[in-house]
């Protein structure tokens, strides 16, 4: 949420009951029919926009935008067309991908595989020597990344779902990939979410390497109804960015460090379940978490700031109800830059600045899986000016989006026979 934009209200414990937890998890996990119309082409600028694209009335009836252009922004459209060719096919619940140096991809699948897609396509063997995952509801192996010195130390990074005695959490581990690309070696677990939890859901997990070498992970909240509120807890992970050392230690100058009611790691707080993250061009960092029924929130965490789940929020309970209070401001709590609703259960997100698509330069993409689509959104003064939806075609979940190293933009579809595609410019 953005620090902007502050209000006033009054503070309610949130609660939920297990018949809105059983529809959270099947809301987050089953797709509607794709829509029908088809987004080949994208407009680079606001001179193009147009009505808004979301046309279905908001389920949060009666809550209003903290600031103009907060939600359903003008719709754009690209004068270019568009060339949609297949990478790979036969991943099977892909969840994210990485590209080597060399222009091969690292990709991992939720039951617990990493694999590296060839520049012929073709799909490797699982590494070995990845430590086990939960692989239950949403968990598994999740987000990988790359040590930004990897063309020296070959050090990967990956997330995955624990499991522990008790339940099971977040975990970050680091290895060292093999000459010979056949196995993961000198594996260490660096962080640990805690509290240990039994949850099969929202378990966050992406990576992202700052410029001063630190890295971010981006964790859910557990979405069950006594874990949800600790977003709000200063000694609980859940709900929470942290940032920490490539070791796992913890930076001296993380905002909680010296505070003996709040774990040291925690960089920004009040989040939901983050599966998108990212940094733009000056090296700061944005993030997308779900929402519940409505109110996917695009936001820029800063350092000791509360970004306000559950206390408020744009969304309704999947049951129906309002959550908490059913506020959607509170002062000393950040409003998101942008949110949607209905949502787009959104997973993935990188900013474009390559060189293929000069009028998306700066502009955020976004993948969407209940959506089934691609979604692209246009900045201005860190706002959302514009939104475009694209492969609403295809009807595939799209769970990661990366830039390539040929300035193209590359998407991995969730599923059983899951493609990774690229989405060149036709000549």
């Amino acid at each position: 949420m953005h620090p902007t934009y502050q209000h006033s209200s009054l503070l309610k414990a949130a609660t939920l009951s297990l018949l809105a937890l059983c529809a959270a998890c099947s809301r987050e996990a089953t797709p509607p029919a794709a829509d029908a119309s088809a987004a080949s082409t994208a407009s680079a600028s606001t001179a193009g926009a147009g009505a808004a694209l979301e046309t279905r009335p908001p389920n949060g009836e009666d809550f209003k935008p903290a600031f103009a252009g907060q939600t359903r922004a003008p719709g754009l459209k690209s004068e270019f067309a568009l060339d949609i060719s297949e990478v790979a096919k036969g991943l099977n619940g892909a969840w994210a991908f990485e590209f080597l140096p060399d222009q091969r991809i690292l990709v991992t699948e939720r039951q617990g595989n990493l694999r590296i897609v060839g520049k012929d396509g073709k799909i490797s063997a699982p590494l070995k020597g990845l430590p086990k995952v939960y692989f239950e509801g949403q968990g598994g192996l999740l987000d990988v990344a790359l040590d930004p010195q990897f063309a020296t130390n070959r050090t990967i990074y990956w997330s995955y779902a624990e499991p522990r005695e008790g339940g099971n959490g977040t975990a970050l581990a680091k290895g060292v990939l093999s000459a010979d690309d056949s196995s993961v070696e000198k594996v260490q677990v660096i962080f640990r979410q805690m509290p240990t939890w039994e949850s099969k859901l929202h378990f966050g997990s992406r990576i992202v390497f700052a410029p001063d070498g630190k890295l971010f992970l981006a964790l859910g909240e557990r979405s069950l109804p006594e874990t949800r509120v600790q977003s709000q807890d200063l000694n609980s992970h859940f709900g929470k960015v942290v940032r920490l050392n490539p070791d796992g230690s913890v930076p001296s100058d993380n905002p909680f460090v010296g505070r003996s009611e709040a774990k040291p790691e925690i960089w920004s707080y009040g989040h939901r379940n983050i599966q998108a993250a990212t940094l733009d061009s000056q090296g700061k960092l944005w993030t997308i978490e779900h929402g519940p029924r409505g109110g996917d929130e695009l936001n820029q965490p800063q350092a000791g700031l509360n970004y306000g789940w559950p206390v408020i929020t744009y969304g309704i309970e999947y049951a129906g109800p309002k959550i908490g209070e059913g506020i959607t401001a509170k002062e000393g709590l950040e409003q998101p830059v942008y949110y949607w609703d209905p949502v787009i259960a959104p997973s993935g997100m990188m900013f474009y600045d390559g060189g293929m698509f000069p009028e998306w330069q700066g502009n955020i993409f976004v993948g969407g899986m209940a959506s089934t689509k691609l979604v692209r959104l246009q900045l201005q003064d860190g706002k959302v000016v514009g939104e475009e939806w694209l492969l609403q075609d295809r009807g595939r979940r799209i769970r990661d989006v990366k830039q390539g190293p040929d300035g193209a933009v590359y998407v991995v579809t969730e599923a059983a026979d899951g493609e990774l595609l690229r989405i060149g410019r036709k000549s």
